[in-house]
């Protein structure tokens, strides 16, 4: 998000307002804020944390908790996200002058991707403040305006109710002045209803609505359960059943088997009506979930102990990232909370009664359960139909559990899990030194729990970590460790030499190919790091004695081809082409394609409407991309974010289907992001230019570089211009880059200033030709060959060889249609070998 209109808009030696760049401690979840603000004219500041600002609307009149009532909300200008926290006096004079206080703030979710809904015009989401929680709307008014309207409305859930926003000052700081305290004390806004005029009457202010619980007699009804007894529940976290692992499903009747879920595992306690949630390692969680918290609230209980999982999305292995995301407020993602158990309920234990009755109170309690509570439904008996129909729905495994079986701490028989997945949790036991441009660590060493050794070597990770995670497990271990291995080594391993070595200090959770004869495993890549267990709960632990055949093959990721929705949907209206024609189009090119942007970083134009429409870019992996890889980067403003990785024609065509048209990738790769492997100039002419001379501006660029013993490669950009590529290989770093391409735009700006520009500014570039080298920084991007570009015609950027330059007729002379009979024609690819030419800038470092 641009901050540049906050900038513009305020004079921070005059207002104690936030300027941009400071930024909330990492690791929050997306926030929301709710201002009242006393300026020329009292409203409401409604704002929403999207990525690193927060979306603003001015809300005239506040918020409604009716849904029948419709408030107007006027975009204005993003804040920064530490906004958030601004109350006090804005000078007069001063944009915005006058009083602001905080209403509420909390944090807010959305099931799909906030940017996509916004650009459509309807952004359904999820507040979870003091005040203001639920769902709400905020739709898009087609009125013309110079500043976008909105209306901003309540969903008709159990949050909803006849109160507004003023109703709910009384906690609020009013301003400075006592005669604009008095008019926000006594001022009244016409409601339909009673709860309002009631609560008025009896000389209170009207409190948010608050679901109301079910009036059930559980204690009843659990005291009817085999071994149910009364008892009073501790206030504090219990222990939780643990599952060992096996190879395949136990057989017989006796078994009951659930979705293994892929997420957090929290166990809750309820005394008092107070909802307390805890981690397996007693952890506290309650604050970390408002909307589980409230949920757990809403079904009415005095007391309970429940066990279940959190996680986002479905609940799959893929969407394991999402929950991680969500809790470190770098994705939105819903969360929910399954629940499988049930221990305790309004003064009985049931703890000791079968599973299979514990199961069958836990499911009538939630029968309607409150939003983002869910049951944990099982398939009796039959363990291959569950583990099948666990695979097909792309779940890590089952849980299988006895049906008659009592609730009890620890790891036993009683559970058993069997994972569909290569992916398991070992103990990190030290770390290698890191090498090139990479900062804090090579690779980090491995170990299991042995029942001999006690811990034996497993093997090292090295994939699979930001830059940013690199630098906080670093900072996490520190200068520890010693030459001599804590862990049981045994012969025959790779070369340890010069790694350091301590006692098992936390858990990661590593994918694999299976492992080798010697026991290390077989190309590992960093899942996760586990927060919520420790070496200890490993060394307690839930695998087999037997670790499995160590020549087992990977498991193979069933995924079904894409689907193309709407395939009929125009999306180049000028020429008719539809949404198949697209398709099949990437499909036709994907082999062609996939080199330029496959591991590496990308953005994605999409274009929900076609073309014609309003598109938007999108660089962040969102939550329901199933096939679309991601990796943690580091961007400018500080802060982390998880950006989109295309790893094959799957992850491809995921995003076609979701109206992706441009692909635009980094100079770079995931996996080393630093390190920039290719140089782009993009000649762009400005108005007037002929396009003979955009062919002799190429050329002379070629020549240039040629001089400089640079190899450099053609591309109509399926626009204006032309992009001359420079292939770096083994690569510079990015600083390096942007310095060379800067200096050398320059020095061909000052030397033919008649035919050349370095600057964007647009007065100056008619009849000359743009040098942009502003594609040549860390997280900038260019179109890939190949793709398509959302404009008229359906163009479409193409690799060229130097010598059809000569008739070449215009940037955009290749579409849609010409490009597939094109490379069926075509016997040789003009930049075959760009990825193996072995050419670098380390001469011109210097200067």
């Amino acid at each position: 998000m641009s901050l540049t209109e906050y900038r513009r808009k305020r004079r921070f030696d005059k207002t104690r307002e936030p300027a941009p760049g400071k930024r909330l401690p990492p690791g929050q979840r997306a926030i929301f804020v709710v201002q009242l603000h006393h300026a020329s004219r009292r409203h409401y500041d409604f704002r929403l944390q999207v990525g690193d600002a927060l979306k603003s609307w001015a809300v005239p009149k506040g918020p409604s908790f009716d849904p029948k009532v419709k408030r107007m909300a006027v975009e204005v200008e993003d804040h920064p996200v530490d906004y958030a926290g601004f109350e006090g006096e804005i000078p007069k004079g001063e944009y915005g002058g006058g009083h602001v206080a905080q209403f509420d703030t909390g944090i807010w979710a959305t099931a799909h991707d906030a940017e996509a809904q916004l650009v459509k015009g309807h952004l359904r989401f999820e507040l979870f403040g003091d005040k203001l929680r639920g769902g709400w709307h905020l739709v898009r008014s087609g009125k013309p305006a110079k500043q976008p309207q909105w209306l901003l409305f309540k969903d008709d859930d159990e949050y909803a109710g006849a109160v507004e926003a003023d109703d709910l000052l009384e906690d609020v700081t009013p301003p400075p002045d006592p005669k604009d305290a008095k008019k926000t004390a006594t001022k009244k806004v016409a409601t339909k209803g009673t709860g309002k005029a009631a609560a008025k009457a009896a000389g209170k202010a009207a409190g948010p609505p608050r679901p109301k619980a079910r009036r059930v007699d559980w204690a009843k009804k659990a005291l009817k359960l085999e071994g149910a007894a009364k008892g009073k529940l501790p206030d504090e976290a219990f222990q939780p059943q643990l599952a060992k692992l096996g190879n395949h499903p136990p057989k017989g009747d006796q078994w009951l088997h659930e979705v293994k879920w892929d997420g957090y595992r929290l166990v809750v306690t309820i005394s008092g009506g107070r909802v307390r949630l805890w981690s397996r390692n007693a952890i506290e969680w309650t604050r970390k979930v408002p909307e589980i918290t409230a949920a757990l609230e809403a079904l009415g209980l005095d007391s309970g102990a429940l066990d279940g999982e959190l996680i986002a999305g479905k609940g799959t292995q893929a969407d394991f990232n999402l929950l991680q995301g969500t809790l470190s407020g770098e994705q939105q993602g819903m969360l929910s909370f399954v629940l499988f158990d049930l221990l305790h309920i309004n003064g009985v234990d049931i703890d000791k009664a079968p599973l299979v009755e514990r199961k069958a109170l836990l499911e009538e309690l939630l029968d309607k359960p409150p939003r983002h509570l869910a049951y944990s439904s099982h398939i009796p008996a039959d363990g291959d139909a569950a583990y099948q129909l666990a695979a097909d729905q792309k779940f890590e495994g089952i849980i299988s559990k006895r049906a008659h079986a009592t609730y009890h701490p620890g790891r036993g028989d009683d559970w058993r899990k069997t994972k569909r997945l290569e992916s398991d949790e070992f103990a990190v036991v030290g770390y290698t030194a890191a090498k090139g441009s990479r900062k804090g660590f090579g690779s980090l060493l491995l170990a299991r729990p042995d029942a001999k050794h006690g811990w034996l070597y497993a093997g090292r990770v090295g994939t699979g970590f930001s830059d940013e995670l690199l630098r906080e497990l670093a900072k996490r271990i520190g200068k520890s460790g010693t030459a001599k291995p804590t862990v049981h080594v045994a012969s025959g391993k790779a070369d340890l030499r010069g790694a350091k070595w301590f006692e098992p200090m936390f858990v990661v959770e590593v994918f694999m190919r299976g492992i080798s004869d010697d026991g290390v495993l077989r190309q590992p890549s960093l899942k996760a790091v586990r927060p919520d267990k420790d070496p200890l709960d490993l060394a307690d632990s839930d695998r087999a004695q037997s670790s499995g055949s160590k020549n087992g093959k990977p498991a193979t990721k069933a995924v079904s081809p894409v689907k193309i929705s709407s395939p009929t949907k125009v999306i180049y209206p000028d020429r008719g082409l539809t949404k198949r024609d697209v398709a099949d189009y990437y499909e036709a090119v994907m082999d062609h394609l996939l080199p330029e942007i496959v591991d590496r970083p990308l953005s994605v134009i999409r274009c929900p409407g076609g073309a014609g429409k309003a598109c938007f870019f999108q660089k962040h992996h969102t939550p329901g991309l199933e096939r679309v890889d991601l990796v943690r980067l580091k961007e400018e403003a500080g802060n982390n974010a998880n950006y989109l990785v295309v790893r094959d024609a799957e992850g491809l065509m995921e995003l076609v289907q979701l109206n992706g048209l441009e692909f635009h990738p980094w100079g770079s790769t995931a996996e080393n992001p630093d390190i920039a492997n290719r140089v782009v100039f993009d000649l762009d002419p400005g108005e007037g230019v002929p396009w003979a001379e955009v062919k002799r501006a190429a050329r002379d660029v070629r020549d240039l570089l040629k001089q400089m013993e640079l190899t450099s490669f053609l591309r109509a950009t399926g626009g204006k211009g032309l992009h001359v590529v420079v292939p770096l290989n083994p690569g510079c770093e990015w600083d390096l880059v942007k310095s060379f391409a800067h200096g050398f735009a320059d020095a061909l700006a000052q030397s033919q200033p008649q035919r050349f520009v370095s600057v964007s500014t647009l007065k100056l570039r008619p009849k000359k030709i743009f040098v942009d080298y502003l594609r040549n920084g860390r997280g900038a991007t260019a179109v890939a060959s190949y793709s398509l570009r959302a404009r008229d015609g359906a163009p479409v950027a193409m690799p060229l060889a130097w010598s059809e330059l000569g008739a070449l007729k215009r940037g955009d002379a290749f579409d849609l249609v010409e490009v597939p009979k094109r490379l069926r024609r075509r016997r040789k690819d003009p930049w075959a070998g760009i990825d193996n030419l072995r050419q670098d800038l380390s001469r011109w470092s210097s200067g």
